[in-house]
C-alpha cells in the first residue's frame, strides 16, 4: 500500500495541525501524521492553555481566526478581558481540530510515526510511516516536520543548533475541578490589586481568573505569605516556590489550569533521571494541591482532576534551516521580502534557578519563511518550536500564535510552489 500525496505533514500539535488545515484547505492533497490518538500536542495533551496574546499583523492568522469561530460554536473558547481570545477548553478541542480538517478532506494518521526515510538530490523522496497496524510507504511532493522535537529532522540528518548549553526547565501541567471561583476570585480581587499579576472576569455570570507567583524578585507578589507559610509549615518545599500559575478554563466553570510545577534539573542524557523527574514532578502536584486547600480560598472543596499525559517542552532541538534567525533580528526589528509571521511576545526564557528567568520585552520583529525552510533540503520543512532560530529568539517565537502563523506560511509557500 503506496501513498501519494502533495504535502505530508510529520506532528499533529498546533504548529502541525494549522499547516495540515491551511494546506487542504487550499487544495492540496494533504497527510498529517501523529504518534498519539489525537490532536493538539501542547494545547491539549499538555495543557497548554491560554495561547498568550501577540501582535499578528494579521499575517498568517485565517487559521487562528477559523480555530477561534469553530471552537466558539462548540461553547469551548471565551475571550479575556484583555481582548485575548485564545482561552480555550483543551479537551474539546480535540474534536474541533479533526472536524477542521476533515471539513477539506485531510488525511489524518493517529498512532503512527515516521521509522526512516530515502532520500535523492536534496530531496526526501519517500518516508516510511509505521502505524499501530502496519508500515505505510509515504510519497509526497512536500514534508513538514512539525513533531516538536525534531524526530522527523534526525531521521533526515538533517543539521542542528549548538548554540547553548543552556535548557529551559519544561513543565507538567495539571487541572483542579471542585473549585469554588466566585469565592477564589473575591480572595484574589481581596488580597491582589496588581493587574499585571491577577485579573478576574465575568462572563454572562461565570468566573474567569488569572494569578501567579514565582520566587524571583522581579516584583512584590501578593500570594508570597502563603507560600512562605506553606513552606514553614511544610506543605510544601522550597522547589515549589520556583514557578505558579494558574487560569481558568472556558466551558469548565469549577476548574482552573495550573501552568506548573517544572521539572527540575536532570541529566539529559539520563533517561532514567528524566523520568525520575516526572515522577517527582507528580508528587509536586500533590503538594500544591494540598497548598491551595489550605491556604486559598475556594478550593476546599476541590480535587486534582487531570494530570497532562504529556510533558510540556518549552525547547528541544532546532533545525538549521536557509537562514539562521538571532535575537539580533528581534531587536533590531530586521525586515524579510517573504516574512511568516509577525509578533511583539516577549524574550521568555524559564530558569529553576532564583532570579536567573528573563523575560525581556521586544518590539514589533517578523520571521521570514526561509527560517522554516530546512538548510539542506528543498522539500523539508522545519515549524513551531523547532524552526530555525537561535536559543533566544525560540524563547520568544515558540508561543502558539506563532507556532499556528509557521504552520500557515508554510503551507501557502508550498501552495505557490507545488506546481
Amino acid at each position: 500500500m503506496l501513498l501519494n500525496y502533495d504535502v505530508s505533514i510529520i506532528g499533529g500539535g498546533i504548529a502541525g495541525i494549522s499547516c495540515a488545515y491551511i494546506c487542504s484547505k487550499l487544495g492540496l492533497k494533504t497527510l498529517l501524521v501523529e504518534k498519539e490518538s489525537y490532536l493538539g500536542g501542547d494545547i491539549t495533551g499538555s495543557l497548554v492553555i491560554p495561547v498568550m496574546k501577540t501582535e499578528t499583523k494579521n499575517l498568517n492568522t485565517s487559521f487562528y481566526k477559523d480555530l477561534i469561530e469553530l471552537a466558539n460554536k462548540y461553547g469551548a473558547q471565551i475571550t479575556y478581558s484583555d481582548s485575548n481570545d485564545g482561552w480555550f477548553n483543551p479537551v474539546i478541542l480535540k474534536f474541533v481540530f479533526e472536524d477542521m480538517l476533515k471539513k477539506f478532506n485531510c488525511d489524518i494518521l493517529f498512532e503512527s510515526e515516521a521509522q526512516f526515510i530515502e532520500t535523492k538530490d536534496k530531496l526526501i523522496k519517500k518516508a516510511h510511516i509505521m502505524s499501530k497496524f502496519l508500515s505505510l510507504p509515504i510519497v509526497s511532493k512536500y514534508f513538514v516536520d512539525a513533531t516538536g522535537n525534531a524526530s522527523f529532522s534526525k531521521l533526515a540528518k538533517c543539521e542542528f543548533w549548538n548554540d547553548t548549553s543552556q535548557k529551559q526547565p519544561p513543565s507538567l501541567r495539571f487541572l483542579i475541578s471542585g473549585v469554588d471561583l466566585a469565592k477564589l476570585a473575591s480572595f484574589l480581587e481581596r488580597v491582589d490589586s496588581d493587574t499585571n499579576v491577577t485579573t478576574t472576569y465575568r462572563i454572562d455570570n461565570i468566573v474567569h481568573l488569572s494569578t501567579a507567583f514565582t520566587w524571583d524578585k522581579t516584583k512584590k507578589w501578593a500570594l508570597a505569605p502563603y507560600f512562605e507559610k506553606a513552606l514553614k509549615e511544610n506543605i510544601l518545599q522550597n522547589s515549589d516556590l520556583s514557578y505558579f500559575q494558574l487560569f481558568s478554563v472556558a466551558a469548565m466553570p469549577d476548574t482552573v489550569a495550573l501552568n506548573c510545577p517544572r521539572l527540575r534539573d536532570f541529566d539529559y542524557n539520563d533517561p532514567l533521571d528524566y523520568s525520575n523527574a516526572i515522577i517527582d514532578a507528580r508528587k509536586a502536584i500533590v503538594r500544591l494541591h494540598k497548598f491551595l486547600v489550605n491556604y486559598i480560598e475556594g478550593f476546599e472543596n476541590s480535587y486534582i482532576s487531570n494530570i497532562a499525559p504529556k510533558i510540556g517542552d518549552r525547547e528541544t532541538l532546532r533545525v538549521k534551516c536557509k537562514y539562521d534567525y538571532t535575537i539580533n533580528d528581534i531587536i533590531e526589528n530586521t525586515e524579510f521580502k517573504n516574512p511568516a509571521l509577525y509578533s511583539n511576545y516577549p524574550v521568555d526564557i524559564h530558569s529553576n534557578k532564583k532570579d536567573k528567568s528573563v523575560l525581556f520585552k521586544v518590539c514589533s520583529y517578523c520571521l521570514p519563511v526561509e527560517s522554516l525552510i530546512v538548510k539542506n533540503y528543498e522539500n523539508l520543512f522545519a515549524i513551531g518550536k523547532i524552526a530555525g532560530c537561535d536559543f533566544k529568539s525560540q524563547a520568544a517565537l515558540r508561543v502558539q500564535s506563532s507556532c499556528m502563523s509557521m504552520g500557515e506560511a508554510v503551507a501557502n509557500y508550498i501552495y505557490l510552489n507545488v506546481n
